[in-house]
Order: structure tokens, then C-alpha cells, then sequence
């Protein structure tokens, strides 16, 4: 499904970084950073842009492409790799910083998910997570269509419980981010330190 998507021609999340993701890599002195199920670059290349040491990670080699392609018109360099999250090769302790940014699960996948993500950032790293929240299956603007892969305050309390000074919250806001994620939704933010 995600090759398909990613063949088209046009960068269908855009090619901008995701608003909350690029306010909260802000506040943060550059470094390790890894972005998980990051599709076609436009986070990693914007992050690389800043400074930052960028591994990411997608099952999509047409999403790499893309990727990589956005990378050398931004004359930036990130390493990314054709893995899923249980084939991806990630160093334990390492990253200054995990960001997460609309990277839905199955439930049976998310807590292990996240807890694998968490492991690859080091002591006093920056977790920073974008989702959709149960309340955006009523929305027809982007995220999963089954409700038990949409995010509760909950489930992320849980799985993310090992971080310290740990903010979770929703919102409604509007999105501009192609035409898939586009218009009013619901979304849950998260930011915690290891």
C-alpha cells in the first residue's frame, strides 16, 4: 500500500515538516536523531536542513526514493533505511532525540513499537510523538480507519511510562499536509525525556 501511494509524482504529505515536530526539534541543541516510518523525507530532510544527524527508517523503497531525491535538492544528507520495525538495525542508547509522527500500529504492535524506539534513545533524549487520536475515525481527513490503531492518552501513558517530565494531550487542529492529511483533526501529542 505504501509503494503505491509514494509512486505517485507528488509528494503526497507535502515536502514541509510536520508544524509540531518542527516547534518542538526547535527547542532542542541538534543531534542523533531517529524518525521511524518517515515515508518520503519531508521531517528527516527538514531536521538535516537544521543540523541534526538523521537515521530514519520506512518499509517503502518508493518512499526512500523520494526521500533521498528531497535530500539532494535541499543539499542535505540523511541515512535511511528499507526496514520495518522489526528488521530495522538501530544502535541501543544512542539518539539525542525519537520523534514518531503519525506512525500508527495495530494494537497488538504499538506497545512494542513504541518500547523498541524507546531503547535506541539515550539517557536525557527527547521523545516527541504526533498521532491521531480515536476521536479522528469520526474525520475524513487522514489516519487510519480502524479505531483500535487511533491513539489514546492512555495507551501512551502506558507505553511511554519509563519517561520522565512526560506531556500528553490532544487537540483539534487543522491540517495542511498534502492531500492526505488535510482539514479539522483530532491529534494527541506527546513529549517526554529518558
Amino acid at each position: 500500500m505504501w509503494d503505491e501511494r509514494y509512486a505517485a509524482e507528488e509528494y503526497v504529505y507535502g515536502t514541509s515538516p510536520n508544524q509540531f515536530f518542527r516547534e518542538e526539534l526547535a527547542k532542542l541543541a541538534p543531534g542523533r536523531l531517529l524518525l521511524p516510518a518517515e515515508g518520503e523525507g519531508r521531517n528527516s530532510v527538514y531536521a538535516a536542513s537544521r543540523g541534526w544527524k538523521v537515521v530514519a527508517f520506512d518499509t517503502s523503497a518508493e518512499g526512500q526514493k523520494k526521500a533521498l531525491r528531497l535530500a539532494g535538492q535541499k543539499g542535505v544528507h540523511i541515512q535511511y533505511q528499507v526496514a520495518g520495525y522489526s528488521q530495522v538495525l538501530l544502535p541501543e542508547e544512542h539518539f539525542d532525540c525519537v520523534a514518531m509522527i503519525y506512525t500508527h500500529a495495530s494494537a497488538s504492535d504499538r506497545t512494542k513499537r513504541h518500547r523498541r524506539m524507546l531503547s535506541s534513545l539515550k539517557e536525557g533524549g527527547t521523545f516527541i510523538l504526533e498521532g491521531f487520536s480515536k476521536e479522528q475515525i469520526h474525520n475524513q481527513t487522514g489516519g487510519p480507519r480502524d479505531v483500535a490503531m487511533l491513539f489514546s492518552e492512555e495507551e501512551l501513558k502506558f507505553d511511554f511510562q519509563e519517561l520522565s517530565e512526560l506531556k500528553i494531550w490532544k487537540e483539534e487542529i487543522e491540517l495542511q499536509e498534502g492531500p492526505f492529511h488535510n482539514g479539522k483533526a483530532s491529534v494527541i501529542r506527546l513529549i517526554g525525556i529518558k
